[in-house]
């Protein structure tokens, strides 16, 4: 029998015993309901009309008042005739009733309805007392009838609860008990269910599963050990440091260019715990004490100061972390690149100055009338020479400063200074080229002059950076907006465009080197200004951003810590 089949047969017997309960139930409540009333309405009512036409009958004097109430009850009664000889009593109090009307002083008449009416009570109590015992036969009979279907009925639910848990939570232990076998890898386990339904298809499904992960064990087990030869002589072979460790933080594995880094021998710290070694090891620990990866490290291997790229690899299993292993790629000799590419650049930029500024100077001589005249193609030409010149010194100048950011050399000059000297510079330095696209800089200082702890050149620069690129991209005859506050304890400089703004995929970049929006005409700067700004910024303990939208403008801003004085 299938498992649901047998779930529907012991819900369903369930169903029925309250539906049985529930009718003889409301059963039984009717039928003594209705005896009740069959008491209450035809024989106490009667009574009560009795009653009533007695004591009329002892009222004096007997005038027409009481002979209509008297009326009034016959009539009722004679509506409510039941009981055998009740007719007849009735019928016999009406004509002696009427005769009474004409001759109310007659006490025989009086006498016999009385009489009369006594056999009208006397026939209704009897009656009462008749069904009455009908009513408690009723109710003992549907009592016992009731009693007998709910034992029955509850000792076949019993013996349901008794067995029926059985039914599923045996199948479903023996179940837990196989997974938890096969999840400690013991795959001899079995499960031996004799019932025919879904739980013995399920057990035949799982001895079928262990079997076949029981053969895969064994038959993959010399081919798995292979395989883990050859990936640790892979590792051995990588020119990186590769370090092991499972969910514990025990030591799994250890390469030959880690052990050399850490001074320490795999065979001799196999399997200990990783911060029990960090206690007598400097790199370990600083390596187990590292959450973030991307981070660099120098250490000092082979007598000398080499530079590695940490890596820390999470190793999960179904979204549950089993272990990690620690990448240390060796990137001395792009370091020893980069620092050579860093002395080139600032050795190329400072002698690239010297002729650039001699052309520069040569370009504005030619331009002098008191060397001569020069015609309108000459004077193109000089002109042409003279941008190209200032471009070249402008891109070796951001040269220089990119080499002393790149070698940590940013020389700065912290002191107390106003905010409107940088504005002054600043906005003296783009005005020119400002009213050449006819642009108005508003400027909003609500630094109630206060002053901040700044390198005024470096930062002026950085001012000055911010005011030319919106320049260059704001339209003619615009407007660019130069606004200080003093916002908690630092001052924020903030320009705003209203130019072609920046796409909001590209903000995260805006400040790398070398970076270009796409888009930007080639002649457009170099690509380090804003990087370099970055720089100076950040080394002067402040903060720098970006917030555009394209199609309405760009605002950039800065802040720098105010001065207190002690």
């Amino acid at each position: 029998m299938r498992l649901k089949t047998k779930l529907s047969i012991g819900i369903g017997f369930l169903f029925i015993a309250i539906l049985i309960s529930g009718i003889l139930g409301i059963y039984s409540i009717h039928q003594l309901k209705k005896d009740a009333r069959l008491i209450l309405e035809n024989n106490y009512e009667t009574l009560v009309y009795s009653n009533n036409m007695l004591a009329l009958m002892d009222r004096v004097p007997f005038d027409s008042a009481v002979l209509r109430m008297f009326e009034t009850n016959l009539a009722k009664q004679e509506a409510n005739i039941t009981e055998p000889g009740e007719g007849a009593a009735t019928g016999a109090v009406r004509d002696l009733f009427e005769q009474l009307r004409h001759d109310p002083d007659n006490d025989s008449l009086q006498s016999i309805i009385r009489r009369k009416i006594y056999q009208i009570n006397t026939a209704n109590q009897e009656a009462i007392l008749r069904k009455n015992l009908q009513a408690e036969s009723n109710a003992q009979r549907f009592s016992n009838f009731t009693m007998f279907i709910f034992g029955f009925l509850a000792l076949i639910a019993f013996t349901l609860a008794v067995n029926f848990p059985g039914i599923i939570s045996e199948p479903v232990k023996s179940l837990s008990d196989g997974i938890k076998a096969i999840v400690n890898k013991d795959y001899s386990k079995r499960i031996r269910i004799s019932q025919h339904d879904e739980f013995g298809e399920l057990a035949q499904a799982f001895n079928s599963m262990a079997e076949k992960l029981d053969e895969y064990e064994h038959s993959n087990l010399a081919k798995i050990k292979f395989e883990k030869r050859r990936i640790d002589t892979i590792i051995n072979q990588m020119n990186d440091g590769i370090i092991g460790l499972d969910e514990n933080r025990k030591l799994l594995f250890l390469n030959k260019v880690a052990e050399k880094l850490l001074g320490l021998r795999e065979v001799e710290i196999m399997g200990q715990y990783a911060p029990d070694i960090a206690l007598h090891n400097d790199l370990m620990r600083s390596l187990l004490k590292t959450e973030s990866t991307n981070k660099e490290l120098k250490i000092f291997a082979d007598q000398k100061e080499s530079y590695f790229h940490l890596d820390i690899l999470h190793v999960s299993s179904n979204d549950k972390v089993i272990g990690q292993v620690i990448v240390l790629r060796n990137i001395t000799p792009f370091h020893e690149l980069n620092e050579a590419k860093t002395n080139f650049i600032a050795t190329i930029s400072h002698e690239l100055k010297t002729p650039i500024a001699s052309i520069k100077m040569s370009a504005q001589l030619l331009t002098d009338e008191r060397i001569g005249d020069v015609n309108k193609e000459q004077e193109e030409l000089v002109k042409s020479i003279a941008d190209d010149a200032n471009r070249l010194l402008k891109i070796t100048s951001e040269l220089l400063n990119i080499s002393q950011v790149e070698t940590g050399h940013i020389q700065l000059k912290i002191e107390p200074v106003y905010p409107d000297i940088i504005i002054d510079n600043a906005a003296n330095t783009v005005s020119a080229l400002a009213q050449q696209k006819n642009i108005t800089i508003r400027i909003h200082q609500h630094t109630n002059g206060q002053q901040i702890l700044t390198d005024p050149e470096k930062t002026a620069w950085v001012l000055t950076n911010f005011l030319t690129n919106a320049v260059k991209y704001s339209p003619e005859e615009g407007e660019i907006e130069l606004t200080t506050n003093v916002k908690e304890d630092n001052v924020e400089f903030v320009v705003t465009d209203h130019g072609r703004g920046i796409e909001e995929r590209y903000l995260s970049r805006i400040f790398d080197r070398y970076f270009k929006v796409p888009g930007t005409p080639e002649k457009v700067g170099t690509g380090l200004g804003l990087s370099i700004s970055r720089e100076f910024i950040e080394a002067q303990g402040g903060k720098i951003w970006v917030d555009s939208k394209l199609g309405e403008g760009s605002t950039f801003g800065f802040s720098l810590p105010l001065y207190k004085v002690v």
